[in-house]
């Protein structure tokens, strides 16, 4: 898929950088014509009649994945879940640079044992170059078929173990400038016509020099095409918006806004934002707070799917500025802003990704942290392998959300 070259949005501070990456090659090897090939290879066992003498009877994109193979090092296992495998690894001419495998299990129930899952995340990491986005290295399999994605070293945990460790301190500062690298990432994804449809604390990995990562694409896809639907049935439970807990079928970036705006409430609250155990319980925190919608707030609603009208007894009205003021005193008045901006209930009046980013609040005092200062240890390594082993939508339980069992694969645009 071809990057979109667009207008970047306008800064005043040069701490913000909405485009590092321009459009055209990147410089370094992309690995998706290998992946591609490795794919293929696991289809057709027997030898090709490209093979030549003293090769062992390998065809091309078996030597293809060899060379690959042999270019990486594995080390100790970081993590191990029913999807996948995290190791340590790096690479052979270079034990200093460090990397992370993450060997894909083969799985019977899938077309030639290999989950969407991961075809989804080789499809559009290898298409998004970016600094907040995890990079992925290389791709090869191995004798017992299992698919294997060399990823990014992100040594330093994730964003939820952060505001979960209760020793480290932080500041409106640091807030603002994670809460800046990680609207950067998918304001990237957007521009190139990318939903995340995933995004959540422990999906968004930290460098060791502090950099934020938005991570698993597992549940990714292209945008769709006009009046093509896409399955609702995506986001883990605390990040999904309303629309999509009332069937909607058709949607953009609006959806990936909402999850980043709870993922920025709960770094300045420090506790989930809006948990919930069901469905219809989640429905219920949203409109607590941000009021039950109508046809005049939100013109439409009543013709999704699994929309209920709500009668009097049950009418919630939207909690005011003093809530949000009150609840995330850390952001400021423009910070509430742009957090209400993002979640506003009515996806057509939400922020995108552009107008998060043009949002006075990243100009206004404090400047943002600079990442080298940022406070880390949100989980270390076993964190970093905890977080890759699982498939998109898996909660830390390791149950797996009705999120990830009910895709609509057939839906995917390859």
């Amino acid at each position: 898929m071809a990057t979109k070259v667009s207008s970047s949005p306008a800064f005043s501070s040069p701490a913000l950088s909405p485009r590092p990456n321009p459009p055209g090659p990147s410089g370094r090897a992309v690995p998706k014509a290998k992946a591609l090939a490795i794919l293929n290879a696991t289809k057709s066992p027997a030898p090709s009649v490209a093979s030549t003498p003293g090769d062992g009877g390998m065809d091309l994109s078996e030597k293809m994945n060899d060379e690959v193979r042999r270019q990486f090092v594995i080390g100790g296992r970081l993590g191990e879940g029913t999807y996948a495998t995290v190791y340590a690894g790096h690479y052979r001419h270079d034990p200093t640079s460090l990397v992370a495998i993450k060997k894909i299990k083969v799985n019977a129930d899938f077309k030639d044992g290999i989950a969407m899952d991961a075809i989804r995340e080789i499809k559009f990491l290898s298409e998004l170059h970016h600094p907040n986005i995890i990079s992925l290295h290389a791709v090869f399999s191995t004798k017992d078929q299992n698919l294997s994605l060399v990823l990014e070293h992100l040594p330093a945990g994730d964003l939820e173990g952060l505001w979960k460790n209760g020793s480290i301190s932080y500041t409106s500062a640091d807030i603002k400038a994670w809460s800046n690298m990680l609207a950067q990432a998918v304001w990237f994804c957007h521009e190139n016509f990318v939903l995340h449809r995933d995004i959540k604390g422990n999906n968004v990995l930290i460098a060791a020099d502090g950099t934020l990562k938005l991570a698993d694409f597992g549940l990714a896809r292209s945008f769709a095409e006009p009046g093509r639907p896409m399955t609702h049935q995506v986001i883990t439970r605390f990040y999904r918006p309303l629309e999509l807990l009332y069937g909607a079928r058709h949607y953009g970036g609006c959806v990936d806004i909402w999850s980043m705006g709870i993922v920025i409430a709960e770094l300045v609250i420090r506790e989930f934002f809006l948990p919930s155990e069901t469905d219809i319980q989640q429905v219920h925190m949203i409109t607590e707070i941000f009021g039950t919608p109508t046809e005049e707030t939100w013109p439409g609603v009543s013709m999704l799917p699994n929309y209920l009208p709500i009668g009097p007894s049950g009418f919630k009205h939207p909690l005011g500025t003093s809530y949000f003021m009150q609840r995330f005193p850390l952001l400021g008045a423009d910070g509430v802003e742009l957090l209400r901006g993002m979640l506003t209930v009515d996806p057509a009046k939400r922020f995108t990704a552009n107008e998060v980013l043009r949002h006075s609040y990243w100009t206004n005092a404090p400047t943002p942290t600079k990442k080298e200062m940022l406070p880390k240890a949100g989980g270390g390594l076993k964190a970093m392998g905890e977080d890759l082993k699982r498939r998109g939508g898996e909660a830390d339980t390791g149950r797996v959300d009705k999120v990830a069992r009910k895709l609509d694969f057939a839906s995917m645009v390859q």
